[in-house]
């Protein structure tokens, strides 16, 4: 826990980096995490590796020894992007909790925006949309359709007015994350959570974020069949009409 001059606890949050094969990347997104300016704001680094094979267990094995401040777990086997983030998430103390991809393709200097409405007691998670401004960044004609198809199925079965369902970006309160029982392994969270957060009823808003997407050439890992398990999951985990 944090103190401030007085001894009062400061709020922090908990950033949750899953990281598999980011040999290149996953360093300098580290940096610019450190280097968001977060007011009174303290955080905490949760990293986990999901057994990588590529030479970035190695370069984690080095930063846990040099940074007893941060939390480093290791995945003896590939379990997934959803099972990364439960076991991060399971080593998160902070008031706030956020899932950080280490490709580079979020941008951390959007984290301020996206804590106003919790500090501010308007929220209870905030997703940060990739949808919200217009969208210049390469690559978004590869999957813009996909994820507001996505996005508007999961809306259909949850009633919520989202616009980027798919997003990295979404910021909790830890007490409401305590409350979800997850599951998915792979890229299925996003459509879990989010039906699990519109099961449960808590305040969701919505902040413009930047997007900076990469190509499969680049190092995308989600595949056509990750679109599948998606809307799987989205029927599967849909909030039950009470009767």
């Amino acid at each position: 826990m944090f103190l401030d001059k007085e001894g009062f606890p400061l709020p922090t949050l908990s950033i949750v980096i899953p990281i598999y094969n980011e040999r290149d990347t996953w360093q300098k997104l580290v940096q610019r995490v450190e280097a968001v300016d977060l007011g009174a704001v303290k955080r905490q680094l949760v990293l986990v590796d999901d057994c990588s094979s590529d030479g970035t267990r190695a370069q984690l094995e080095e930063f846990a020894a040099s940074r007893p401040d941060a939390v480093v777990k290791f995945h003896p086997v590939n379990a997934g992007k959803g099972a990364a983030l439960r076991t991060g998430f399971a080593s998160a103390t902070g008031d706030f909790v956020i899932d950080q991809d280490a490709d580079l393709e979020y941008d951390p200097a959007d984290y301020p925006a996206l804590l106003e409405p919790l500090l501010a007691g308007q929220a209870d998670v905030v997703f940060g949309s990739r949808f919200l401004v217009k969208p210049k960044e390469k690559g978004y004609a590869q999957n813009y359709l996909a994820n507001k198809i996505l996005t508007w199925l999961s809306n259909l079965t949850t009633g919520l007015h989202l616009t980027d369902m798919e997003t990295c970006y979404k910021v909790f309160r830890r007490e409401v994350l305590g409350r979800l029982k997850l599951e998915q392994d792979r890229f299925g969270f996003e459509p879990e959570v989010t039906a699990k957060l519109a099961a449960l009823g808590v305040r969701i808003v919505e902040r413009p974020i930047r997007y900076a997407p990469r190509t499969v050439a680049e190092g995308k890992k989600i595949k056509l069949k990750d679109g599948f398990n998606a809307i799987k999951c989205i029927w599967k985990y849909r909030p039950k009409k009470k009767s």
